[in-house]
């Protein structure tokens, strides 16, 4: 064999060498790809799907649940500033009730000149104390007239009034009052009992 024909050889040996390679290589990720298990991996797919699922519903509760807090937090301080003062209210109600009495005790009297600038005292101080309490919705219940209303009114006792309609207010032994329309105290009344029944004026 010449000197010229051993390169090619080695070279022919070189190209069939790499072609083997090439194709055992093949043959090899063939056979891989042949034992790859598509069912295990649908599942891990849908168990990976299942697990995004409920990571956003987890997501969406969270979401939901701050929303709520954020409005209970908003109700709580609606409600701190509608009714901070109840109790405050209620204790001015004591002082109301005694400059009413004050003004009816004296309004027979009211004319006269040693009792006249007493009076218009005290009814000036009633008319500031009720700008005051309007100021902040602090608002009378004075039914009389009106049908006995159990959410606002506690009867004190009924008296038979054949000439007014049954269950009406006809005294009003004291005022009731509300705070931005929730119930300081009940109207205390004198209700009508029997007389005349009640006519529908709105039918």
């Amino acid at each position: 064999m010449s000197q010229v024909d051993q390169p090619e050889e080695q070279l022919n040996e070189t190209v069939n060498e790499s072609v083997e390679s090439i194709d055992s290589t093949e043959e090899q990720l063939v056979a891989d790809a042949e034992q790859v298990d598509v069912a295990a991996l649908q599942a891990e797919l849908e168990q990976a799907k299942a697990e995004l699922a409920e990571v956003r519903d987890a997501s969406l509760r969270v979401q939901a649940e701050m929303q709520n807090v954020r409005r209970r937090a908003e109700q709580d301080v609606e409600k701190a500033h509608k009714f901070g003062i109840e109790k405050m209210a209620k204790e001015l109600l004591d002082v109301a009730d005694n400059l009413d009495r004050a003004l009816q005790a004296s309004e027979s009297e009211k004319d006269q000149e040693v009792i006249k600038p007493l009076f218009e005292g005290v009814a000036m101080t009633r008319d500031g104390l009720a700008q005051m309490m309007a100021k902040f919705k602090i608002e009378a219940v004075d039914p009389m007239g009106e049908s006995f209303n159990p959410e606002l009114h506690q009867a004190m006792s009924m008296i038979e009034q054949p000439d007014v309609a049954a269950n009406t207010v006809i005294a009003v032994m004291q005022k009731g009052y509300t705070l931005s329309d929730r119930l300081l105290r009940p109207a205390m009344v004198v209700v009508a009992k029997g007389g005349k029944p009640q006519v529908d004026t709105e039918a």
